[in-house]
C-alpha cells in the first residue's frame, strides 16, 4: 500500500507533442461543467514529460473563461520541477496522481486525463475512474481516453461524479480516407483503455466502428464535396440507424462524434 502522502498511480512514458490534444482541448471548452462553473478550475493529470499540454489547455480554455485556472499534475517530480518554469497566474504544476491534489484542496470543475490509462490493464480501470470522479466539483467533468501521437485521432469517455456518461471519436477530417487514416476504425488503436480490448464480434464498440465504416464507405459519393460533408452524411446515417447521438452539425463538422456511454459500454 502506497504512504498516505504518496502520489497514486505510476509513472508515464510521458510522450507528448505540440498540439497533440487539440481536439479534446476544443470539446472540453465547449462543455458546460466549464462554462458554467463557479470556480473554473481544470487539472491536467499525467501532462508528461514537458508542460506543453497544460500551457496549450490553459490557453484555449481562457478564450471562453478568462477565470478559468489550469494545474498540471505529475506523478514524477523531476518533470514538476521542469514544468514551473512555464507556470504563470492561473497556471501551475504540482506532484500528485489519481487522488488529484489541487491548490486549497479545490474540486475540480473538469479533470483531464488523456494517455495515462492506456499503460494500465482494463482492470484498473474502474477503480482509477473512481479515484478520481471523487475529487470533482459538483456537475464536474472527468475526460478519459486517448490519442494518437500528433492529435489527429482521439477517443476519450465523458464522465460525471456519478459515472461515465459519453462517448466521443475525434478524427482530422482532411486526412480521413488517406492511407493512413483509411476509414473511421482507424480509432480502433486509440480508444480508451476501458474499451480498446472490446473491439470484438458481440460487443457494442466493435459494431459501432462497424457501422461507421459502412456508412462511410456508403457515402464516398460525397466525398467530391469534401471529406466534412461526407462525414457529416455518416453521422447522419448512424443516427437514423438509432444509435444515441449527441450534439449536432455543427461538432460534427469538427470530425467529432459523441453518444450516450450506454450505447459502447462493454457487456
Amino acid at each position: 500500500m502506497p504512504r498516505a502522502d504518496s502520489p497514486e498511480g505510476r509513472i508515464t512514458r510521458g510522450t507528448t507533442g505540440q498540439n497533440r490534444l487539440r481536439r479534446v482541448d476544443r470539446w472540453i471548452a465547449a462543455q458546460p461543467a466549464l462554462r458554467r462553473a463557479a470556480d473554473p478550475l481544470v487539472v491536467d493529470l499525467g501532462y508528461g514529460a514537458t508542460a506543453q499540454t497544460p500551457l496549450e489547455l490553459f490557453t484555449r480554455l481562457r478564450r471562453v473563461r478568462a477565470d478559468a485556472e489550469v494545474v498540471g499534475v505529475e506523478i514524477d517530480p523531476e518533470r514538476v520541477r521542469a514544468a514551473q518554469s512555464a507556470a504563470r497566474p492561473g497556471l501551475s504544476f504540482r506532484r500528485g496522481g489519481f487522488e488529484v491534489p489541487t491548490p486549497g484542496d479545490r474540486r475540480p470543475a473538469v479533470i483531464r486525463a488523456l494517455n495515462v490509462l492506456r499503460q494500465y490493464d482494463e482492470g484498473e480501470v474502474a477503480a482509477a475512474w473512481e479515484r478520481m470522479r471523487a475529487r470533482l466539483a459538483p456537475g464536474g467533468l472527468l475526460v478519459e481516453g486517448t490519442s494518437s501521437e500528433l492529435g489527429r485521432v482521439a477517443g476519450w469517455v465523458g464522465l460525471s461524479p456519478a459515472g461515465p456518461e459519453t462517448f466521443t471519436l475525434a478524427l482530422h477530417l482532411p486526412r480521413l480516407g488517406a492511407p493512413e487514416m483509411p476509414a473511421p476504425s482507424v480509432l480502433a488503436e486509440r480508444l480508451p483503455k476501458a474499451l480498446i480490448h472490446r473491439n470484438v464480434e458481440g460487443e457494442p464498440i466493435h459494431a459501432l466502428l462497424a457501422e461507421l465504416d459502412r456508412a462511410w464507405a456508403s457515402h464516398a459519393g460525397l466525398g467530391v464535396y469534401g471529406p466534412t460533408q461526407r462525414w457529416i452524411a455518416t453521422v447522419d446515417s448512424l443516427r437514423e440507424a438509432g444509435w444515441p447521438v449527441r450534439d449536432g452539425r455543427s461538432r460534427w463538422r469538427l470530425g467529432e462524434l459523441t453518444l450516450d456511454w450506454s450505447a459502447v459500454a462493454p457487456r
